[in-house]
């Protein structure tokens, strides 16, 4: 009796047409068992790319073989081989460590502000928190002193819509900067800070290449002593050495960090 092949089906026109099973792609991966069924070598990939296949036996013969479709045999049926896709990168990190926003503009400025009390204190600030204080449109503003404070911040004229932030160097109890910190503070008005004689201080010793920050004499400006200390000249010689060595929240104090990180928040919160 002859056998009768009833696979496919048949139109309206009584013609039988063959069925085409689909053949799977399956994701050439490191390691993936497949056999080249034409030359019956059989091994796991090494290597894929767009064009072909490295395959590597048991006995550590390797073999290349074109991607084409339906090539090979993967746990005993047909297959095509494909370049696996690529796994999603993660998010890139900002020199603060925040998720970096790429292809954004700078947003409008807010009219809210951080005050910093130097043009140091401000490259730091840049340096680390640029990016994100771009992205959310705060100014950083250099207030070069602390004198008369109070004045100035009543002219800024703190509201809910305009919030003022203020980065202190050496912020410790009885010092003048922490009295003038208290004589301003307020509602729309947040003074944090370090305990820092200088924001030299609050990049890492390391990061700079030394053991420790001198100690420097009272009565002495406090940069210059350092830079006497260091032999490092004059105190914009060691202004470049410092800021240029920063890189990122890593290379300095978590008390500079956790300041600055507070005010950004404050000021980005609308009332």
């Amino acid at each position: 009796m002859r056998s009768h092949d009833y696979s496919g089906s048949f139109g309206a026109d009584g013609v039988r047409r063959q069925v085409r099973r689909s053949v799977p792609e399956v994701p050439a991966e490191a390691g993936l068992v497949v056999e080249d069924p034409a030359s019956g070598f059989c091994g796991a990939v090494v290597k894929a790319d767009i064009r072909e296949v490295t395959l590597e036996d048991r006995h550590g013969r390797r073999r290349v073989f074109p991607l084409r479709p339906a090539a090979f045999l993967f746990e005993g049926a047909p297959a095509t081989l494909v370049v696996p896709k690529a796994a999603p990168r993660s998010p890139g990190r900002s020199a603060s460590g925040s998720v970096a926003v790429a292809n954004v503009k700078a947003r409008t400025a807010r009219a809210s502000r951080i005050w910093v009390e130097g043009i140091h204190d401000a490259a730091l600030v840049e340096t680390v928190w640029g990016h994100d204080l771009r992205v959310e449109g705060i100014v950083v503003e250099p207030m070069h002193g602390m004198d008369d404070l109070a004045a100035a911040v009543a002219d800024f004229g703190p509201a809910p819509h305009r919030r003022l932030g203020i980065l202190v160097d050496h912020l410790v109890t009885g010092s003048k900067e922490t009295r003038a910190a208290h004589a301003v503070a307020g509602p729309d008005v947040l003074v944090t800070g370090h305990p820092f004689v200088d924001v030299w201080q609050a990049v890492k010793p390391s990061v700079v290449g030394i053991r420790a920050w001198p100690v420097v004499p009272r009565g002495t400006d406090w940069k210059t002593g350092v830079c006497d200390a260091l032999r490092w000249g004059e105190p914009a010689d060691g202004a470049r050495r410092v800021l240029g060595a920063v890189r990122s929240f890593r290379d300095l104090e978590s008390d500079l960090i956790g300041a600055v990180e507070q005010l950004i928040d404050f000021v980005t919160v609308t009332g």
